[in-house]
């Protein structure tokens, strides 16, 4: 009698576990499609192939809410995987409905002085900033470097991170007075916690640059231009693409001393980096191809600048679609360009279609 009981409880015992491993599988299963989902959107966004990471990501993030609930860290992840995309391409609009309900899960979830949250909010407050929102940015940023300060301390790199964002706010709206002891105190603090040969610290260097930079204090700037560009080859490599950024920052520099002999070929090599790194029809190629035709055009050089400028038009077409405002700007340019070289007519076709865009952004 015992035996037979013992066998029977047995028996559901096992079924028991039987089916929490199937539950198991099947969640694993789950969890590892999300996963796959979700690298896919990232490669395909690092790529600039947003028109085909947008169904993937909310594929990721439809998976997430029925698989894990509305209100899990993964749905979070995917909100903010979405979000990015749509950001990268100048779309705020739809980037910021998605930072907003990220943050949301995470207040409720973690509580409102995670770390997390923190960086929810400076997501957010990105968004903000780049619209010239900034009176909605500000407190935001503030609250991160609070949230930051509290949980990991004052001289926690995360806060050098958040002193640089507030600085770049007021950096956007001409308060170099603001932003540049917040730029100094951010690289002080990753200099000490990193040390001076970091990436991190190079980002600082940039910063604190540009303040010098817009306040036309080229010798200032110069030295710290060339001090990230260092670091980063250094660290990175000579043919990373934040090898290239400091490229970028130091050209533009010198362009705007009219010193063209010295940006030329900064530029070609961060052109080569980009081409190299991220694919030849990339958007960011296309910013390197304007800039690079920017410099053969202030030089006169107009045979050099113009398939300069028709390849980058041709890029953003392409990978941001023929409405977009990077057109627009595009087209601007290449008119201006064709103004100077005397082709008046088909300078004014382009002007015409560079303000339809306009009106149909400014519309939607």
């Amino acid at each position: 009698m015992k035996t037979r009981r013992f066998q029977k409880i047995t028996k559901q015992l096992l079924a028991v576990v039987l089916g929490l491993c199937v539950v198991a599988s099947a969640a694993l299963a789950q969890q590892e499609e999300w996963n796959e989902l979700n690298q896919q959107a990232e490669k395909l966004r690092r790529q600039g192939k947003f028109a085909e990471a947008i169904p993937i990501g909310q594929g990721a993030l439809e998976l997430a809410e029925k698989t894990f609930g509305p209100n899990h860290a993964n749905v979070a992840k995917s909100l903010d995987n979405l979000a990015r995309v749509y950001e990268e391409q100048r779309k705020y609009a739809e980037a910021e409905p998605l930072y907003n309900r990220s943050l949301a899960i995470r207040e409720k979830t973690l509580g409102p002085d995670h770390p997390d949250v923190g960086g929810s909010l400076t997501m957010l407050a990105l968004v903000y900033g780049s619209q010239r929102k900034y009176a909605e940015a500000e407190p935001l940023f503030k609250r991160a470097l609070a949230i930051r300060e509290k949980a990991l301390g004052p001289e926690h790199p995360d806060v050098g991170k958040s002193l640089d964002n507030l600085a770049w706010l007021y950096r956007a709206q001409r308060k170099y007075a603001e932003a540049e002891p917040l730029y100094k105190r951010a690289l002080s603090i990753k200099e000490k916690a990193l040390g001076p040969e970091r990436p991190d610290v190079a980002k600082s260097l940039d910063n604190l640059g540009r303040v010098y930079e817009a306040q036309k204090k080229y010798a200032e700037a110069e030295p710290l231009y060339k001090r990230a560009l260092a670091i980063r080859e250094k660290a990175l490599g000579p043919e990373h693409p934040d090898v290239a950024k400091s490229l970028d920052d130091l050209a533009l520099l010198y362009g705007s001393e009219e010193k063209y002999a010295e940006a030329e070929p900064l530029y070609n090599r961060s052109l080569a980096i980009r081409e190299k790194t991220l694919g030849p029809e990339h958007p960011d190629v296309a910013e390197l191809l304007t800039m690079l035709a920017l410099v053969y055009g202030s030089q006169r050089k107009y045979a050099e600048a113009e398939p300069l400028f028709k390849r980058s038009l041709a890029i953003r077409e392409k990978a941001l679609g023929p409405e977009h405002p990077d057109v627009g700007r595009s087209l601007n340019y290449l008119a201006k360009l064709y103004r100077k070289m005397g082709k008046e007519e088909a300078a004014s076709q382009l002007e015409e279609r560079a303000k339809q865009i306009k009106s149909q952004s400014g519309s939607r």
